[in-house]
C-alpha cells in the first residue's frame, strides 16, 4: 500500500513537469471532447429521427411480403418499391396481434399518382357550366341569374386579358410567329354577337370556349401526389401525433382522402401566395434578408412578373375593387391592374411586412388561394401493378399534419387515402370486382382455360372455343342497375364495415409495439412466427423501413466512430512518442532509483501510472468540457436550416441530450489508449542500466 501511495505521489509531481505532458494532455482533451459531443449529437439525431419516422407513418416495425423483389422503403425513393401484396390482411392480423409485445397493426400501401388540373379558364368555365345545368333543370332564382351573369362577365374579362397578352406578344414577335387562328378565335369569343347568342345555346357556347379559349392559357398544373392507402380510423388511433388542420376526418367506413398540409400548401396553393409565405418565414424565422439572399430576390421577381394567375381570377367588379385599393395603398395613378400588381410585389426588407399583411387582409378575400378545398372531389390517375392507368374520383375531406413536423417536407409528403379506393387504383381484386367478373362469366357463358391448355383450346379444334357472334347491345340492360355489383357512384358513397376494409390485399403494415426497447427481439420472433405459420411475411425495423433515410444515422455513426478511431490511433502514436521522449529525458533519474534499490516492476508501474493519470486528468477535462458543450446545445438547440433537417430534428430545432454511453465510452477509450501507448516506453525504462544512467556527461 505504501508503495502504491509513493507511486501516486511521484505521478502527481511529474504530471505537469514537462511540456510534452501538455502536448499529450491536449490531444487526449480534444479527442475526448469530440467523442462526447459527436456521440451525443448522433444519438440525439437518431432519437429525434426515430420520433419522426415512428410517429408519422412507419410505426416501430413494418411487415411486407417476404417474396418481394425489392426491400420495403417508405422514404428516400423516387418511386414506390416493387413489393408483392399481402393477399388478405385479415389472415395475418390475428397471428401478429397475438404476439405479447404487439399493441396494434395498421394495413398500408404506399403509391403515387398524377393529378392534373385545368387552368384558371377551365375552372371558371366549369363553374359556369354547373350554373347553366342548374337553370336547365328548372331552377329559376334571381341569385342563380346573377351568378350566371357574373361568371359570363368574368369569362369575357379573361378573354380580354388573353387578347392583351397576344397584342403585347405581337408587338415583340415576328409576324410568322403569331397564331392567326388564335387571333380569330379571340375576336369571335369577345364579340357582342357571341355573347348575345350565348343563352340560346349555352352548352354549345361553353364547348367552344373550352376547346378554343382555355387551350390558349398554358398554365395547367400536373401534380405528382404520393399517398398511403390505409384504414384511416386505425391510422389515426395508432399515430396520435396526427392532427386535423382543415376540414374534417373521413367518416368511419367511407371512401375519402386526407391531404398532407405541407403538400396542400406546396401543390394546391396559389403560387404567388405561397412565395409570399416562404419569404415571410425566411425573414421572421430564419433571420434572412431579401437584399442578401438570391433565392428571396428571385421569388420577389417571380411575383412581379407572374401576375396573370391573379388577374385571370378576378371578375370585373373584383378587379376594380383591388385596383382602387392598390392605387390608394401605393399612392399611384397607374390604371392598368397588371402594372399595379407588379409595383405592389416589388417588395424589400423595409416594406415586405406591410405588403404581406395587405395581401392577406385586402386582396386574399377576393381571390381563390387554393385550387382545391375540403369537400371537393379529386380525380386521381395511377399506374396499376400491371402498368395500365386506373382513375378514381375521391372526395377530399380535409388536411392534416403531424405535431412537431408541420414544416417537414418528408413527413408532409404523404397524404392518406382510404384502403378501398387504394385497392381500386392499384387494381387489387375487391369483392365488387369478383362479383362483377362472376356475373360477366355467367352472362357470356365463358369458362376458365389454364395457361397450359390455352394453345390446345385455341388451335386444337376443341368445342370449348366457339365462334364469336354479333349481338346487339341492349343499353337499358347493360347500363342499368346491377344487383350484384356497385357502380362507381354507389361505391363512392357506400359505407364499408371493418371486416370489408381488412379483408383484402395490402402492400405492407405498420406495427406499434408495447415496449419499443424489445424491438430487435420482437422482429426476430415475428419472422420466426411467419415461417412457422406460413404467413410469407418479413418484419423489419422502422430504420430499415425508412429506406435511405434510415441509413443516414447509421452512416453518420460509422463516420464518427471511424473519425474517433483515426484520432485515437494518431493520439496513441503521438502519446507513445511523447512518453518515450519523456522517459529518455529521465534516464538518470530512473538509473538513480534503480541504484538505490528500485525494482523493474516499480519503474514499470511508475511510467504506466504517470501516463494513465495524465490520460485520466485530461480525459476528465475533455469529458467535462464536452458535457458542458452538449448542455448548452441542449438549451439553445441547433436550428434546422432546411426541411430535410426539420425532419431529422423532429422539429425546428435539435435539442441535444447528453448520452451516458458517450461519457463512459470516451473515458474508457482514453484509459485504454493511454495505457497501451505507455506500455512500450515503460518496458524501455526498465531496461535502463543504473551504471550507464548515472554516468556524467563531459
Amino acid at each position: 500500500m505504501s508503495e502504491f501511495l509513493l507511486l501516486g505521489q511521484l505521478a502527481l509531481r511529474n504530471l505537469f513537469s514537462s511540456f510534452l505532458n501538455f502536448v499529450v494532455g491536449g490531444i487526449i482533451f480534444i479527442g475526448t471532447l469530440l467523442f462526447v459531443v459527436g456521440g451525443s449529437l448522433l444519438n440525439s439525431i437518431d432519437s429525434s429521427m426515430s420520433r419522426s419516422i415512428v410517429g408519422s407513418v412507419a410505426g416501430h416495425a413494418q411487415v411486407y411480403a417476404a417474396d418481394s423483389k425489392e426491400e420495403m422503403a417508405l422514404f428516400g425513393n423516387w418511386s414506390a418499391p416493387d413489393i408483392n401484396a399481402i393477399p388478405d390482411f385479415s389472415k395475418v392480423k390475428g397471428p401478429i396481434l397475438a404476439h405479447p409485445n404487439v399493441k396494434t397493426i395498421i394495413p398500408m400501401g404506399v403509391e403515387g399518382a398524377q393529378v392534373s388540373y385545368g387552368n384558371t379558364v377551365d375552372q371558371i368555365l366549369e363553374r359556369l357550366r354547373k350554373a347553366v345545368y342548374e337553370r336547365q333543370k328548372g331552377v329559376r332564382t334571381p341569385e342563380l341569374d346573377q351568378k350566371i351573369e357574373s361568371l359570363k362577365s368574368h369569362v369575357r374579362q379573361m378573354i380580354g386579358v388573353i387578347q392583351t397578352d397576344f397584342k403585347n406578344y405581337s408587338a415583340m414577335a415576328a409576324a410568322d410567329a403569331i397564331d392567326k387562328s388564335a387571333v380569330g378565335v379571340l375576336q369571335k369569343a369577345s364579340s357582342p354577337e357571341f355573347w348575345n347568342g350565348f343563352d340560346k345555346d349555352p352548352l354549345g357556347s361553353l364547348e367552344y370556349l373550352e376547346n378554343h379559349i382555355a387551350s390558349l392559357i398554358p398554365d395547367a398544373d400536373f401534380i405528382y401526389l404520393q399517398y398511403v392507402g390505409t384504414d384511416l380510423d386505425s391510422f389515426r388511433g395508432a399515430f396520435d401525433r396526427m392532427q386535423i388542420v382543415d376540414g374534417e376526418m373521413v367518416p368511419a367506413g367511407k371512401r375519402g382522402m386526407m391531404l398532407a398540409k405541407y403538400q396542400y400548401e406546396e401543390q394546391f396553393k396559389m403560387k404567388t401566395a405561397r412565395r409570399l409565405d416562404k419569404i415571410s418565414e425566411a425573414l421572421a424565422d430564419k433571420g434572412k434578408k431579401i437584399a442578401k439572399d438570391p433565392d428571396l430576390r428571385l421569388m420577389v421577381k417571380q411575383n412581379q412578373s407572374q401576375t396573370r394567375e391573379i388577374v385571370l381570377q378576378l371578375d370585373p367588379m373584383s378587379a376594380r375593387t383591388i385596383g382602387d385599393r392598390l392605387r390608394t395603398f401605393l399612392k399611384s395613378d397607374e390604371k392598368e391592374l397588371t402594372k399595379l400588381l407588379g409595383l405592389f410585389f416589388d417588395t424589400n426588407d423595409d416594406n415586405f411586412v406591410e405588403r404581406y399583411q395587405f395581401f392577406y387582409g385586402v386582396m386574399a378575400p377576393l381571390l381563390e388561394l387554393y385550387r382545391l378545398k375540403p369537400g371537393d372531389t379529386l380525380t386521381i390517375k395511377a399506374f396499376t401493378k400491371s402498368g395500365f392507368i386506373q382513375s378514381a374520383n375521391i372526395k377530399v375531406y380535409g388536411t392534416f399534419h403531424f405535431k412537431g413536423l408541420e414544416k417537414s417536407g418528408l413527413a408532409g409528403g404523404l397524404s392518406l387515402m382510404d384502403l378501398m379506393s387504394f385497392r381500386d387504383l392499384y387494381n387489387f381484386v375487391t369483392p365488387e370486382k369478383l362479383a362483377e367478373t362472376a356475373e360477366l362469366k355467367k352472362a357470356t357463358g365463358t369458362s376458365f382455360v389454364s395457361r397450359d391448355d390455352a394453345e390446345a383450346q385455341l388451335f386444337g379444334g376443341s368445342s370449348a372455343v366457339q365462334e364469336a357472334k354479333s349481338v346487339k347491345i341492349n343499353e337499358k340492360v347493360e347500363m342499368g342497375d346491377n344487383q350484384v355489383r356497385l357502380d362507381r357512384a354507389q361505391a363512392a358513397t357506400a359505407t364499408y364495415t371493418q371486416e370489408q376494409i381488412e379483408k383484402g390485399a395490402v402492400l405492407n403494415a405498420a406495427i406499434i409495439l408495447k415496449d419499443p426497447s424489445l424491438l430487435k427481439q420482437t422482429i426476430g420472433e415475428l419472422n420466426q412466427l411467419s415461417k412457422d405459420q406460413g404467413l410469407n411475411l418479413k418484419a423489419i425495423t422502422w430504420q430499415d423501413a425508412a429506406g435511405n433515410l434510415g441509413k443516414f444515422v447509421m452512416i453518420g455513426k460509422m463516420i464518427l466512430y471511424f473519425a474517433v478511431f483515426v484520432i485515437f490511433i494518431v493520439a496513441l502514436v503521438i502519446i507513445n512518442n511523447a512518453v518515450m521522449m519523456a522517459t529518455l529525458q529521465r534516464v538518470r533519474e530512473i538509473g538513480t532509483m534503480r541504484a538505490i534499490g528500485a525494482q523493474r516492476g516499480f519503474v514499470l508501474s511508475l511510467v504506466l501510472i504517470e501516463t494513465l493519470l495524465l490520460g485520466i486528468v485530461f480525459g476528465i477535462g475533455g469529458t467535462a468540457m464536452g458535457a458542458a458543450v452538449v448542455t448548452v446545445m441542449g438549451k439553445i438547440g441547433i436550428p434546422a436550416a432546411n426541411d430535410f433537417l426539420y425532419f431529422f430534428f423532429a422539429g425546428p430545432r435539435l435539442y441535444v441530450t447528453l448520452g451516458v454511453g458517450s461519457l463512459v465510452g470516451a473515458f474508457v477509450i482514453i484509459c485504454v489508449v493511454t495505457a497501451i501507448s505507455a506500455l512500450y516506453p515503460a518496458i524501455v525504462a526498465t531496461r535502463v542500466s543504473p551504471l550507464q544512467a548515472m554516468q556524467t556527461e563531459e
